[in-house]
């Protein structure tokens, strides 16, 4: 589980990725509060 904050069309979002062990994305999530667990 990766997590950043980043701008996405002019408002800031949270970014969650989930990585396979060869560093692939397997699936991704934006959102406007942190909520890792929401996340996983």
């Amino acid at each position: 589980m990766d997590e950043t904050y980043t701008k996405v069309r002019g408002q800031w979002k949270y970014l969650y990725r989930a990585i396979e062990s060869n560093g692939d994305t397997v699936e991704f999530w934006f959102s406007e509060r942190r909520n890792l667990t929401a996340a996983k």
